[in-house]
């Protein structure tokens, strides 16, 4: 996409071999990379919702965000 924007997905499969609970979540977001000064800042937001769960306390949706900042 222009200007430093940009489409993702990232969800992270969880599962628990000793008692056989798992989660799998199906997401998708946006982003952005921005450019202050000398500084990079890259931020994204992805809800994210379970497809497939078992076990007691899985979530049914949530967002995964992050602000990753790099400075020189």
């Amino acid at each position: 996409m222009n200007g430093g924007t940009y489409l993702r997905t990232a969800p992270i499969w969880a599962f628990d071999l000793r008692t056989g609970h798992y989660n799998v979540p199906f997401g998708f977001g946006i982003g952005r990379v921005t450019k202050v000064g000398r500084s990079v800042f890259n931020i994204f937001i992805e809800p994210q919702f379970t497809i497939l769960h078992d076990g007691v306390g899985q979530p049914a949706f949530q967002v995964y965000t992050a602000l990753n900042m790099q400075f020189y």
